[in-house]
């Protein structure tokens, strides 16, 4: 199966304030209907959790119960020495590349958001997710999933979700009230990804991609 690609460039009307660089976001794994740290009704435009440590459990649990390939391992960034390996990975992955002051941008900023999956064997980078969490419009603690990436031989074995819970742990570790990100109309191994993990579609942004494609803007309510 061809893979999928999202664009995922920031919202100017919220993030450009912040300096942050125009950013791509790749993800074509078909998540399991069973993946769902929160309570998502379709009928719910919010969802309200008000106990982080029960959510964190449920999220541990979640993590345990992914039948990972013995072969992988999962691992936090640690050095510039491996910003080279990030860059090749995502770079082979999305469809234009970036230059080291924006990984920098984020990966300095926020290292400890930023998540590796490698081969056991060969140490080889199959997998990263790269975040960030500050405050939005002065109140709220704000995560936005930037990058996700997944080698192609490595996908469809729910290393991309893997990736995005533990990216979700951390930021509630940290105390984020809500996580944002965008994806294309019509991605929709993407789009079932993160609604399986509890996001929404909170609006929908006309011709936000500069290919002219629409972009859903998916949010998970944490508070």
């Amino acid at each position: 199966m061809e893979p999928v690609t999202t664009i995922n460039v920031v919202d100017h009307q919220t993030e450009q304030s912040n300096n942050t660089p125009t950013i791509m976001h790749l993800d074509d794994e078909q998540s399991n209907k069973d993946i769902c740290p929160c309570d998502n009704h379709e009928n719910e435009s919010s969802i309200h959790l008000t106990n982080d440590d029960e959510l964190i459990i449920r999220l541990d649990n979640l993590l345990l119960d992914n039948e990972l390939d013995s072969n992988i391992y999962f691992h936090s960034y640690q050095s510039e020495k491996q910003m080279s390996s990030i860059m090749s990975l995502i770079s082979s992955t999305l469809s234009e590349p970036y230059s080291i002051y924006t990984y920098r941008y984020f990966i300095h900023n926020w290292p400890d958001l930023c998540f590796l999956c490698s081969n056991l064997e060969t140490n080889d980078l199959i997998g990263a997710i790269i975040s960030k969490l500050d405050l939005h419009k002065n109140s709220l603690r704000r995560g936005y999933i930037a990058m996700l990436a997944i080698k192609q031989e490595y996908r469809r074995k729910k290393i991309a979700s893997t990736l995005v819970l533990m990216s979700i742990r951390e930021m509630i570790k940290r105390g984020c009230d809500e996580i944002v990100l965008e994806a294309e109309v019509t991605n929709h191994a993407a789009l079932n990804l993160y609604e399986n993990l509890g996001f929404l579609r909170e609006k929908r942004l006309y011709r936000y991609y500069l290919n002219g494609v629409d972009a859903y803007r998916l949010k998970l309510w944490l508070k």
